[in-house]
């Protein structure tokens, strides 16, 4: 996995040189070159081997689902008003939120330029594009309501976050020509793991330290972002009478204090149900990669990349 990561890495700083001088593409250079585990891209390598392709053939398309990844990152920030992306300045805090919006939706075009040479890539990124952004409009959505139920959540983080993944995965396949039902099996794989990977996103906002993730603590509590861990905690908070969220979350967002909120979930037991539940999805996931009718020792990257979202930091 090391080898497939110092590829892609030697590929986008190759890319990356060959950028415009200027405003439009500093931000986008700056962005790529946070601090990142790029999972994404080293699926989309790994899917393309696990299917006896070669990790080299891919690197475009791989570099394509990375960039619209930072895409969204880049737009998303903004929305949220979050001041910090992997412990440093956001590209709108660092710039201005014009630049960041010109600089991402440019990032964007260059995503479409890696992806347009094979109409069965295209086809499959076309579809992952809108779903999430589909996604990302649910979840500012959900941030007005006051009725978002689990299945809802559960929809809405396949689109914004699982469904990245799945792409990921599938293209690599795609480009290695497996069948459609191991490309589907993939596609499940990358979308459990997904599940997983924004459920474990929730609890590392929630109750990891600022110092290790690089974000403000409880920035979604205190956003009132219906992820699993709130929705839950406020239907165990109801029937207890606790009325400790709820007051917290009337008021102001500026003024709500996160601290007594995390108190909270952990004493509503939604943090170990939360990560029972996050093991729950990784199950599901592996079992479809071991349906997938390939050598053991391909799939042994994968495996190795799923255990170590388990405990990523970032």
């Amino acid at each position: 996995m090391e080898q497939v990561r110092a590829l892609f890495d030697a590929h986008v700083e190759k890319w990356l040189a060959e950028l415009p001088v200027g405003e439009l593409h500093a931000p986008m250079a700056y962005m790529m070159r946070l601090p990142a585990k790029r999972v994404r891209p080293i699926l989309t390598l790994l899917s393309c081997e696990l299917f006896g392709g070669q990790a080299k053939n891919v690197l475009d398309e791989a570099l394509g689902v990375e960039l619209f990844h930072n895409f969204t990152l880049m737009h998303d920030d903004i929305m949220d008003n979050s001041t910090l992306r992997r412990g440093m300045s956001t590209v709108h805090e660092k710039w201005n939120a014009n630049t960041a919006i010109l600089s991402g939706d440019a990032m964007l075009v260059r995503a479409y330029q890696m992806m347009g040479c094979d109409p069965g890539v295209l086809a499959i990124f076309n579809r992952s594009a809108l779903e999430v952004c589909e996604g990302q409009q649910q979840d500012m959505d959900f941030e007005k309501r006051k009725d978002v139920s689990l299945d809802e959540y559960r929809g809405m983080i396949r689109l914004k976050t699982a469904v990245l993944l799945d792409c990921a995965l599938r293209i690599g396949a795609c480009k290695a020509g497996a069948s459609p039902n191991d490309q589907d099996l993939i596609g499940t794989f990358g979308e459990q793991l997904g599940l997983a990977f924004q459920m474990r996103d929730d609890l590392l906002d929630a109750f990891g330290e600022t110092n290790r993730t690089g974000k403000e603590q409880g920035g979604d509590l205190r956003n009132g972002k219906k992820t699993w861990l709130l929705i839950t905690a406020l239907q165990r908070a109801d029937e207890l009478n606790d009325a400790t969220l709820r007051n917290e979350l009337a008021k102001p967002i500026v003024e709500r204090n996160v601290v007594p909120m995390i108190k909270a979930l952990r004493a509503l037991g939604v943090q170990r149900d939360a990560e029972a539940e996050a093991h729950r999805l990784e199950t599901v996931a592996f079992n479809a990669l071991e349906a997938i009718n390939q050598p053991d020792q391909r799939k042994l990257p994968l495996r190795h990349l799923a255990e170590a979202l388990r405990g990523r930091v970032s």
